[in-house]
């Protein structure tokens, strides 16, 4: 499950929570690249400024704010394909169960 509150506010006592995040230009060119395949004009500045703007309303919002929870781990997949993440996450999930085992 992901979300800008899941690790802190839905799901606080999880085994395993990764704080996903990439560059703000990498997360621009992705939203670009992805409003540009649905066939919507946009200006990837305007796009940006829009997830600038985006990050700090939700970091500085009083209901469930965007953080990282403690104890998550971090992946910064801004150079990451999303086999490569897939990958990062499951051995992660793997070090969980191994090291619940000892």
């Amino acid at each position: 499950m992901d979300g800008r509150d899941i690790g802190t506010v839905v799901f606080p006592d999880a085994d395993l929570k990764i704080f996903m995040t990439a560059s703000v230009d990498v997360r621009a060119k992705r939203r670009y690249d992805e409003l540009k395949n649905k066939g919507i004009n946009v200006d990837f500045e305007e796009v940006r400024e829009n997830i600038i703007a985006r990050d700090i309303t939700d970091e500085n919002r009083d209901i469930s704010p965007l953080r990282k929870a403690d104890d998550a781990i971090v992946l910064d997949n801004s150079r990451m394909t999303v086999e490569e993440q897939m990958v990062w996450v499951r051995q992660m999930i793997e070090k969980r169960i191994n090291g619940s085992r000892n």
